[in-house]
């Protein structure tokens, strides 16, 4: 490891501290219930992390008070408190993935469903979820086995309007005959 001598401004001393090599992913910086990067981060009191609102909503919709990762229960509702540290870490890898990543620019483009705020350009769609995905918020479908399993196309906007509602399959062809979009294959199992 590499040695950085750095001053601090405001005491005048002189400190040393070692550079890490340690590349962080979005893996490290995603709550476990909505497996997107933390929004107001807390900690509970058996130290798992969460956005706020997200183990709120969990702990409203439960009759006993427990971790959803390590299921140990509470007998009262806990106070989670805010997790400082992972907060601010969290809003620094946010910034470093909005600044990789292009915002949906063009007309024709289809933007992400999950990005809020400025919406970024979809790479690929979810035909089981209905939901068009940027680059990073289409990793849990890469990394997620249940989520591996999904249907995944290129980009493409108002998916519900685009599944045939009988077979649960993308709409492919049009029938002259019919006048309507058509599944291609019929798969029977």
């Amino acid at each position: 490891m590499k040695r950085i001598l750095e001053k601090n401004s405001l005491t005048g001393r002189t400190t040393t501290r070692m550079a890490s090599s340690t590349s962080w992913s979005e893996e490290n910086f995603s709550c476990s219930i909505c497996l997107d990067v933390f929004s107001s981060p807390v900690s509970t009191p058996c130290g798992h992390n969460f956005c706020r609102t997200c183990i709120t909503k969990f702990w409203d919709e439960q009759v006993r008070y427990k971790c959803p990762v390590c299921n140990k229960v509470f007998d009262t509702r806990p106070d989670p408190q805010v997790n400082i540290l992972l907060s601010e870490l969290a809003s620094q890898f946010r910034t470093t993935v909005r600044v990789k990543e292009q915002p949906c620019v063009e007309p024709a483009e289809v933007p992400c469903d999950v990005c809020t705020g400025t919406q970024l350009k979809a790479v690929k769609s979810c035909l089981v979820c209905f939901v068009s995905f940027c680059q990073t918020h289409l990793e849990p479908h890469q990394r997620i086995a249940v989520l591996k399993k999904h249907r995944l196309v290129e980009p493409m906007d108002r998916l519900e309007d685009r599944m045939c509602k009988e077979h649960d399959r993308l709409l492919e062809l049009f029938c002259k005959t019919e006048q309507v979009c058509v599944v291609s294959v019929l798969h029977r199992g």
